[in-house]
C-alpha cells in the first residue's frame, strides 16, 4: 500500500465515473485560488505554529452532502459550532490511517490537560472507499479508536468536490497480488476547521500531537 503525504499519487486507475484528475492540483495554485474570509481579520501566527501551516485567511467551505457513522445525512452545518480536525482515509488503510487516528486521541488528551475552559474539539475521519465502507463499517472503524470520534463517506460524486476543496485527493490503485483487489493512494495530512467550518490551518505528515495541540491554542487565541 502506498501513501503520499505530500499530496501527489503515485499512479491512479480511475474507475468508471470516478473522476479524479482533477484533484491533483499543485498545493500554490490551491492557495492561489482558494475562497478566504475577506472579514477574517489580521493575518495568521505563522511564526508562533510549531508544526502546522495556516491559510493566509480562513477558507470558507461550500455545502456538501455526505453519510456519517450512524447512517444520517452528514454537512456543512454539523461542522460548525466547534473545531474540528478532519483527515480523508479508508478503514482498510494499513499505515497511515490507524496513525492519524492515534495522533486524534493523543491530540485530544494534550487538548484536555489544558482545562475545562478549552472549546469544544471534534475528530472526524473521511473514508474515500465508500464502495467498501458502509456506515456501520466506518461505525466500527473510528469508534475503535474513541467513542466520540466522527466518520463520514458518501459517493465519489459527493466526496470529490469536498476533497478537492480541502486541498486534499485520492485515487484506487490496483495493486498485483493484492488479496483485497485495491488499495487506496490518499493525501495523509490532517486538517483543522474553525467554529464556522472554514479551514485555517494543514498539518503534514509526520504529525506531531504534541505540537499540533500547541498549534491548535494559538490559532484559537488569535482568531477567537
Amino acid at each position: 500500500m502506498t501513501h503520499n503525504a505530500g499530496g501527489g499519487l503515485r499512479r491512479l486507475l480511475i474507475p468508471v465515473g470516478v473522476f479524479v484528475g482533477v484533484l491533483a492540483v499543485a498545493a500554490g495554485v490551491w492557495f492561489g485560488v482558494s475562497r478566504f474570509d475577506p472579514g477574517a481579520g489580521t493575518g495568521p501566527p505563522v511564526a508562533a505554529m510549531r508544526a502546522g501551516t495556516p491559510l493566509p485567511q480562513p477558507k470558507v467551505l461550500s455545502p456538501f452532502t455526505l453519510t456519517d457513522q450512524d447512517a444520517r445525512p452528514f454537512g456543512l452545518e454539523d461542522l460548525r459550532g466547534h473545531w474540528t480536525f478532519v483527515s480523508i482515509g479508508f478503514t482498510a488503510c494499513g499505515g497511515v490511517c490507524p496513525t492519524n487516528m492515534a495522533t486524534y486521541r493523543a491530540i485530544d488528551r494534550e487538548i484536555g490537560t489544558a482545562g475545562a475552559a478549552e472549546p469544544a474539539v471534534d475528530f472526524l475521519f473521511i473514508s474515500v472507499d465508500p464502495e467498501r465502507d458502509s456506515p456501520e463499517q466506518l461505525r466500527q472503524y473510528v469508534r475503535r479508536f474513541d467513542p466520540g470520534f466522527r466518520g463520514a463517506t458518501g459517493s465519489h460524486d459527493q466526496l470529490q468536490p469536498l476533497v478537492r476543496e480541502l486541498g486534499l485527493m485520492y485515487g484506487r490503485s490496483e495493486e498485483a497480488g493484492d488479496a483485497m483487489g485495491y488499495m487506496v493512494d490518499h493525501s495523509a495530512s490532517i486538517l483543522l476547521l474553525d467554529p464556522q467550518a472554514r479551514l485555517v490551518a494543514v498539518f503534514s505528515w509526520p504529525h506531531d500531537s504534541a505540537a499540533m495541540a500547541a498549534d491548535f491554542a494559538v490559532l484559537h487565541d488569535h482568531y477567537y
